[in-house]
């Protein structure tokens, strides 16, 4: 995530339930990383993976960002698009990756699959910029939302 790190987002957990003195007791789930930044505080579940996440864990992660105040996030391969318009009505964001992500010490590997295997894979030094511009726009609508509201 050292993508976020680049955009000034700060870290306040990693594989946390907690956040801001509530802890989630739901289920056992936690989420991926706990970033903030202008006071806005974002959930992120990461899921790389060529297929898509169980639709009970993408309902669970919601409510455990909305439990603990955080703007849910997935940070994912791909998602069905209606999740995404669920996703959005809730206040959250979908950052779909045209990768899965290896490691960047895998990249020879990454190389391979995608080579032999034809699958999109890829072991990048840190997330593409483009991706986390897609990110940044949606921070910048949620901290001035009355700007956005303007534009047709």
């Amino acid at each position: 995530m050292e993508g976020m790190a680049s955009r000034r987002f700060v870290m306040e957990g990693r594989n946390t339930r907690t956040f801001a003195g509530r802890t989630w007791t739901e289920s056992g789930h936690d989420l991926d990383f706990i970033f903030q930044r202008d006071e806005i505080p974002y959930g992120v579940e990461v899921k790389n993976m060529l297929r898509y996440m169980e639709r009970e864990e993408f309902e669970i992660k919601i409510r455990l960002c909305e439990y603990l105040g955080l703007r849910p996030v997935f940070a994912v391969r791909m998602i069905p698009r209606t999740w995404i318009q669920e996703l959005h009505a809730r206040g959250g964001f979908g950052l779909i990756m045209e990768y899965q992500l290896y490691p960047y010490t895998h990249r020879e590997l990454a190389k391979r699959v995608a080579k032999q295997l034809g699958l999109p894979v890829d072991a990048p030094r840190r997330l593409a910029d483009r991706t986390m511009h897609r990110f940044e726009a949606f921070h910048r609508r949620v901290v001035n939302p009355e700007e956005n509201s303007h534009r047709t």
